[in-house]
C-alpha cells in the first residue's frame, strides 16, 4: 500500500509540473505502472489533479471506463510493448505540433536531446488514440526511444518514473524548438552515434537533476506570481 500511495503521490506531483510548465493546456495526462495495473490521472486540468483523483486500470483490459481519458490506450499500448517503461506523460507541447508537420524524424542537435532516443520518430496520424488498435500502432512507431510525436496530436515520452517521463517531455519541447532553428538557420548537424551512445549512458542521474530543477523552478516561479 505504502508504496502505491508514494506512486500516487509522484503522479500529482508530476501533473502539477507539467502544467506549470506549460506543457499542457486542458488536454494532457501522466501515467505508471504499478504491478498489474496502471495509475493515470483523470480528464482534467492537471493543476486539479490530486491524490483523490487518480484512476487505476488493469494492463491487459479491453474496455475503458468512461472516466478514464480516451487516450488512455496509449499509455496501454506502450506499457504492453514495452516492460522496460514504468512511466508515461502526455502533453501537447507546441513545438512538437509545429515539427510534427514538416519532417518524420527528430535527430538530437544537442546532448541533452540525446536522452530522448537516437531520434525521434514523428507518428504520421492525427487521429486521436481513442482505440487500443491506433494506439497500438502509435506503440510500434515509438519503437525503442523515449519519445515520440504524434502529427498533430502532441507527443508521449516515457520514463521510469513519472519525474523522468515530465523532464523528457521538458526535453522534447527544447529539442523540437533548437532543431526548427537548426534548420530555419541552415543545413543542421546532429550529433554522432558515438555522442549519442555518450549521453544516453549518462542519462537517469542527468534526468534527476533535470526532474529535480523543473519541480523547484515551478514553485519558484509560483511564489513570484503570488
Amino acid at each position: 500500500m505504502a508504496d502505491r500511495t508514494a506512486a500516487i503521490a509522484d503522479l500529482v506531483t508530476a501533473a502539477h509540473t507539467m502544467a506549470a510548465l506549460g506543457l499542457v493546456t486542458a488536454f494532457g495526462h501522466v501515467s505508471a505502472r504499478h504491478d498489474d495495473h496502471m495509475l493515470i490521472t483523470p480528464a482534467i486540468d492537471l493543476r486539479l489533479a490530486t491524490t483523490d483523483t487518480i484512476l487505476q486500470i488493469p494492463l491487459g483490459t479491453a474496455t475503458l471506463p468512461p472516466e478514464m481519458p480516451g487516450e488512455a490506450w496509449v499509455h496501454l499500448a506502450v506499457y504492453q510493448a514495452r516492460p522496460d517503461v514504468t512511466a508515461i506523460a502526455r502533453a501537447q507541447p507546441e513545438a512538437a505540433l509545429a515539427i510534427g508537420a514538416v519532417t518524420s524524424r527528430i535527430p538530437p542537435v544537442h546532448g541533452q536531446g540525446a536522452m530522448l532516443g537516437e531520434a525521434v520518430p514523428v507518428h504520421d496520424d492525427a487521429r486521436l488514440m481513442r482505440s487500443l488498435d491506433l494506439a497500438r500502432t502509435a506503440a510500434r512507431t515509438l519503437g525503442q526511444a523515449d519519445a515520440l510525436v504524434l502529427r498533430g496530436n502532441g507527443a508521449v515520452t516515457t520514463g521510469t518514473t513519472p519525474g523522468h517521463a515530465v523532464a523528457r517531455m521538458w526535453l522534447l519541447d527544447t529539442s523540437c524548438r533548437l532543431y526548427l532553428a537548426a534548420r530555419q538557420a541552415g543545413t543542421s548537424k546532429a550529433l554522432t552515434a558515438d555522442e549519442i551512445a555518450a549521453w544516453r549512458a549518462a542519462a537517469p542521474p542527468l534526468l534527476d537533476r533535470l526532474w529535480t530543477y523543473l519541480q523547484r523552478a515551478t514553485v519558484e516561479s509560483s511564489a513570484d506570481a503570488a
